[in-house]
């Protein structure tokens, strides 16, 4: 068993390895490790911002720019960057400046792709935000944009950062739980998100068709424009806002692709009429088994998402079945579960004891400033990072089939027409 001490100090050190290559690697487009990395941010909402105060302690990493549509974000993102940087709403604007290297997307889903496409032909690298894509159809362009001009994207799905994840990913790809038949991800919360409270924005604060991008023109809607995630222009619901997170640690851990099919319902409970997206969800992913047994005819390995916001039961976790064990892992922790015939004894690796089991953040591991000091190291060595763009789109396709299913009331098929 690893203590709570043991598990600090380890991820403390991974930390201040981390931030020391970020600090001493050489570059190769041309930047040495002692120069400034200097940042742009896009779309300077909550969350955004939330990644610029982790970015900004990061020893050499400068944000010179901000840009957003809405004046009272671009504001607050100022405030948390260089006194002298610059301030946008056009992102355009922002991408043309030779004082910025690198940017952090943080804008609503539908602008997630067009923002990284247009920043690496910029010559920009990239940190956005998951999902990575809004639309099936949006992964190859993505893709091809990272590569084509060889820019180092990295997309925030900072579980692939977590050193007690990376520990469990080394447990179960070692064959110790077994093999693995079935995946049970969860993010459940009981908190109401279905306000619908005046919140007297001024129109005149917001450019509103910018914000509205690629998506089909309407009316500014202030509530739309607040809760952009649950509706379908500008988001994807709780398949595509939290589902991802944990079907990415799926994909990472057992090498899998796309899934096969997947078979989704949704309800209302407290946001009927209000959002469109359904406010409680569960999906039945299938994946093809990446290492089938030799001249065998293997079964599909199982998926399966819940999601509400009426009720909090299992909170915000993974379970990996195996023949052999289950390993429970959260933001704070992992459990290995044997089964009954099993020879392993159970363990656990606990952070964060009292706190409780499926939070969704814990103090440490602080998962946002580890990837995104993976992101600065990378921008200097050029080396891939944890979660490049080819992550990014095969973990959002499968909240992407989750939502085909869900909003066609069929099974839906990959591939299909």
């Amino acid at each position: 068993m690893t203590t709570r001490r043991q598990f600090l100090h380890n991820s403390a050190a991974a930390s201040a390895a981390l931030l020391a290559a970020a600090a001493n690697t050489e570059s190769a487009r041309g930047y040495a490790a002692n120069d400034t990395l200097q940042v742009g941010c896009i779309g300077t909402g909550g969350r955004c911002r939330k990644l610029m105060e982790s970015l900004r302690t990061i020893p050499g990493v400068k944000i010179t720019a901000v840009c957003d549509v809405w004046d009272v974000h671009l504001e607050a993102g100022k405030k948390l960057a260089d006194p002298s940087a610059f301030a946008t709403k056009d992102h355009h604007a922002l991408l043309a400046r030779k004082d910025v290297d690198a940017v952090l997307i943080g804008s609503p889903d539908h602008w997630h792709v067009p923002l990284t496409i247009d920043s690496c032909a910029a010559g920009k690298d990239v940190y956005v935000e998951k999902p990575l894509t809004h639309d099936l159809a949006e992964g190859q362009s993505v893709i091809d944009a990272q590569n084509k001009h060889q820019r180092i994207v990295q997309v925030g799905m900072q579980q692939r950062s977590m050193p007690h994840i990376a520990k469990a990913r080394e447990i179960i790809q070692s064959g110790q739980i077994g093999k693995v038949v079935k995946v049970h991800l969860s993010w459940n919360r009981n908190t109401s998100r279905a306000t619908t409270n005046k919140l007297g924005i001024d129109p005149n604060s917001v450019d509103w068709k910018k914000f509205v991008g690629n998506a089909p023109a309407q009316e500014f809607n202030e509530y739309r424009f607040r809760n952009w995630r649950w509706f379908w222009d500008f988001g994807g619901g709780i398949f595509t806002d939290l589902m991802v997170h944990w079907i990415d640690v799926a994909h990472w851990i057992l090498d899998l692709d796309h899934p096969l099919s997947a078979a989704s319902i949704g309800d209302f409970h407290h946001a009927g009429g209000i959002w469109e997206t359904p406010d409680t969800v569960q999906t039945l992913l299938r994946y093809a088994d990446p290492k089938p047994a030799a001249g065998s005819n293997p079964p599909a390995i199982q998926a399966y998402f819940e999601g509400t916001f009426s009720n909090a039961r299992n909170a915000s976790m993974i379970v990996f079945m195996g023949t052999e064990a289950s390993i429970y892992i959260d933001r704070g922790r992992y459990e290995l579960i044997p089964e009954r015939k099993s020879k392993l004894k159970p363990s656990d690796w606990i952070l964060n004891e009292g706190m409780p089991r499926g939070a969704d953040f814990y103090p440490q591991p602080d998962g946002e400033l580890l990837h995104l000091t993976n992101w600065v190291e990378c921008t200097r060595s050029r080396k891939k990072p944890t979660a490049p763009a080819e992550a990014g789109v095969t973990s959002a396709a499968a909240a992407q089939l989750a939502n085909q299913s869900l909003r066609s009331g069929q099974v839906a098929h990959w591939g299909a027409k």
